[in-house]
């Protein structure tokens, strides 16, 4: 009868040691996977200072900004850039000489959450192309602009076709970054692109995808490797190298290495990557002609040897939307606009319609 008794309360003390030790487990897993608040620019004698302007939106956020080439008030061309993950406002692709050649004033920004813009925690395709509108009116752009769109800001480009096309003169989409759930992919052509990235790249987009709420833990823990483009070692092309080799000879680097996420990495690369392979409210293939009676260009540039964008999704997508005009660049990788000459062919063709001897199919 006594063994029995000890049993009995040997097996209580037990399941509540269990239930203890999985509380302690939750909560330290939930202590992992917040991340810290972002550090606020301007706040506090600790925190990142506010040096360039910037914009107060309607909710209260700011946006950072930066403008180059002709003067607003005579410039022929407007031009609003998006720049891509992990870059900031600095990173204007176009050359100031171009820009003043052509009669082209360009403002380019920092996304929320990067450089001196304030973070959005509930970011959207529909919120980032409201923050462009709202940009745009407040410097003054007029009723149209032209919008040119790299990598991540490419998808930011995606979301302005659909949710203020009435505000643009031109879109050029480069090397924009696809999401491999879009419904409109078939299945395998989206697995077989999927499958040729990284392996520790196709663990990290799963989590943002099916567990967006441990994008964080994921890639700042230490037991499994975490995203290369996140940790700064992405997979580019031969091309890519050479483009940067260029720039590291001539200076024209960005050499503000820190200033992009200095915020924190949380409200620009891991947020970049919720928004970016979530449950996203667009599917670029569902788009259909804004411009189908107005003289309005729509170009989509792509290389065909770019290790980060897989080019039998962008061919996919130009196939389904067959009034955008797709330049696919032979021996391109990620990087191609900030090639002098690249850059400023996909300028000159998207504002005059110019057309340089790269090769590109259409």
């Amino acid at each position: 009868m006594e063994s029995k008794r000890t049993f009995q309360f040997l097996s209580v003390m037990s399941w509540k040691t269990i239930i203890f030790l999985l509380i302690g487990l939750l909560a330290w897993v939930y202590q992992e996977a917040c991340p810290p608040p972002p550090k606020l620019c301007g706040l506090s004698p600790g925190s990142p200072p506010v040096i360039g302007p910037r914009i107060k939106l309607r909710d209260g956020r700011h946006l950072s900004y930066l403008e180059l080439g002709a003067s607003k008030d005579v410039a022929k061309y407007k031009i609003i850039l998006v720049h891509g993950f992990g870059s900031c406002k600095f990173d204007t692709i176009v050359s100031e000489e171009l820009l003043v050649d052509m009669g082209a004033y360009l403002v380019t920004f920092d996304r929320p959450g990067y450089g001196e813009s304030d973070p959005h925690p509930k970011k959207t395709f529909k919120s980032n192309a409201l923050d462009i509108e709202e940009l745009a009116d407040q410097l003054g752009l007029g009723a149209k602009f032209y919008l040119v769109g790299f990598s991540m800001g490419g998808q930011v480009a995606w979301g302005c076709l659909k949710y203020i096309p009435e505000r643009l003169a031109g879109v050029a989409l480069l090397a924009p970054v696809v999401n491999y759930w879009w419904p409109g992919f078939p299945a395998n052509l989206s697995t077989e692109a999927y499958y040729e990235q990284y392996l520790e790249d196709q663990w990290a987009l799963r989590v943002s995808h099916y567990a967006p709420w441990l994008t964080y833990w994921w890639n700042t823990q230490k037991l499994f490797p975490s995203s290369s483009v996140a940790s700064g070692r992405p997979k580019f092309s031969r091309q890519d190298y050479e483009i940067f080799s260029k720039l590291a000879l001539t200076g024209k680097q960005n050499d503000k290495q820190g200033y992009p996420t200095q915020q924190g990495k949380f409200e620009s690369h891991y947020r970049d990557m919720i928004v970016g392979f979530g449950k996203s409210e667009l599917d670029p293939m569902d788009l259909k002609n804004p411009f189908a009676d107005k003289d309005v260009s729509v170009h989509l540039w792509q290389g065909d040897d770019d290790a980060l964008v897989p080019v039998t999704l962008q061919r996919y997508i130009a196939g389904k939307l067959p009034w955008i005009r797709y330049h696919e660049l032979a021996g391109a990788g990620h990087v191609f606009p900030l090639d002098k000459h690249t850059g400023e062919t996909i300028f000159r063709q998207l504002l005059s319609g110019e057309v340089d001897q790269l090769q590109t199919s259409s």
